[in-house]
């Protein structure tokens, strides 16, 4: 018989990759990203004093572009639209001064 908290840990890394494929999906929206470009999410712990216990890594790549790095400073559950819609409009904004 296995132990209970095997199912338990199995659950929430299947809930956790539910929820990080959920928020690739917003981001890509969010950034009208096409078929060519990429994200990639990852929930980060950090113990470093006046960081937040969990934080949110999001990449994204365009392609032709360099990479963007974003981070959120709460883990994937807690990310709102907003988060992403003020990333992406922070992005569009530094892509048109580029120009």
């Amino acid at each position: 018989m296995m132990p209970s908290w095997v199912g338990r840990r199995r659950r929430t890394a299947q809930g956790t990759a539910e929820a990080r494929e959920a928020l690739k999906q917003r981001v890509a929206q969010a950034f009208f990203l096409g078929e060519e470009d990429r994200v990639t999410v990852s929930e980060i712990a950090c113990a470093d004093e006046g960081c937040p216990d969990v934080e949110t890594v999001i990449l994204v790549m365009r392609q032709g572009e360099p990479t963007s790095a974003f981070k959120i400073p709460r883990p994937i559950s807690k990310i709102e639209d907003w988060d992403l819609e003020l990333l992406a409009a922070r992005q569009s904004l530094i892509r048109e001064g580029e120009r």
